[in-house]
């Protein structure tokens, strides 16, 4: 039996110093992700957003021309798009008509009225004449009066003949008579100076009914003129026109929401923090954005506010733990974030919906 020498195998000394450097370093970079972790808050769950003017038909018709296409830059008071108008304008002669037939109605109360205050005029008139004629008549009354009662002392002394005395008692009975006609006259005439005065009154307030139909009939017209100005859709907003699935000839609903007008812009971050995150996050705080289309670019922002409620809270079927079976999910807060001092041309790239990564500084 033979002695089986063995040679140990040496061990590598490279192997320990990688272990070390990696050991090191790993610890370096978890104290420093650490550290960070400490005075940042960061997520990926964030995108650009932009004011979002929906295009509103305030009318219902058929689209009679579109004036713009697919993602147009348009001016605020541009022409977006022309709805038929046939209508619209007959509405409109219509109530001008109406109108001037209302304004010829006040014309002619007016008319009525004045012509029943000259007639009022002519009545009084005719008062005061027919009040001298009676106090004339009154005093010839007296004077036959006192003639008739001299006539009758002298027929009784035989002074004068029968015919003499019967001539001063007709004398006396048709100044009686005229008497009592001028008074019947003088109150026709009363009747009459009443009738006109009514007439007056009423055609005063025919003028008042006419007035009132005058100023219905041009808000008529008003309306109508609104209704047509609605007819042609302009741009409310400085911006680009988004997609247009509408076409001339198409039957559109007053209040139908046509397509929007996304301001240019007008851009800030709408970034999705987990509620964990927020017990140190404050308004004003700093925060670096790092948005996709742009990489390697960093942009300066800032916490401007935070929402009253969870992005779940306003989803259409909001979350309701009171019902089933009960699973606790981390929820998200919308946070607005606005971008400081942003460079123009950058910002007429961006584009509502673009994926960004924030990190907000909570020192």
């Amino acid at each position: 039996m033979s002695d089986t020498n063995t040679t140990p195998k040496k061990k590598s000394k490279l192997f320990p110093i990688i272990l070390a450097v990696a050991i090191i370093g790993g610890g370096a970079y978890g104290y420093h992700a650490y550290t960070y972790g400490l005075k940042h808050e960061v997520t990926d769950d964030a995108q650009i957003a932009s004011n979002m003017a929906p295009v509103v038909s305030k009318i219902s018709g058929y689209i009679s021309e579109v004036k713009v296409k697919d993602n147009q830059f348009v001016h605020k008071g541009d022409t977006l798009l022309i709805l038929d108008n046939r209508d619209q304008q007959v509405t409109l002669m219509q109530a001008e008509a109406a109108l001037g037939t209302a304004r010829s109605n006040v014309a002619s109360a007016a008319a009525a009225t004045s012509a029943a205050s000259k007639n009022i005029n002519s009545t009084k008139a005719a008062v005061t004449t027919a009040d001298a004629q009676i106090e004339a008549a009154k005093v010839n009354v007296w004077k036959t009066s006192e003639d008739l009662k001299r006539y009758a002392n002298l027929i009784e002394d035989h002074s004068i003949t029968q015919q003499q005395y019967e001539q001063a008692l007709a004398a006396k009975q048709a100044a009686d008579r005229q008497l009592q006609v001028l008074v019947n006259q003088k109150n026709q005439v009363a009747q009459q100076t009443g009738i006109a005065e009514s007439q007056t009154h009423a055609s005063s307030q025919q003028i008042g009914v006419a007035s009132a139909v005058v100023k219905q009939r041009e808000a008529d017209v008003e309306s109508a003129r609104l209704s047509l100005s609605y007819t042609v859709i302009i741009a409310p907003e400085d911006g680009y026109v988004s997609k247009i699935p509408i076409q001339p000839g198409q039957y559109i609903q007053a209040g139908a929401q046509l397509f929007s007008l996304v301001r240019e812009n007008d851009k800030w971050i709408i970034a999705n923090f987990k509620e964990t995150q927020l017990s140190k996050m404050l308004e004003g705080q700093k925060v670096y954005v790092e948005i996709d289309a742009f990489p390697g670019q960093k942009f300066d922002a800032v916490v401007s506010s935070f929402s009253p409620a969870t992005g779940s809270t306003f989803s259409l079927l909001p979350p309701d733990n009171a019902s089933g079976n009960f699973v606790k999910v981390v929820q998200r807060v919308p946070v607005r974030l606005d971008f400081v001092h942003i460079d123009n041309n950058i910002a007429k790239k961006l584009r509502a919906g673009m994926n960004v990564k924030v990190d907000v500084s909570l020192n």
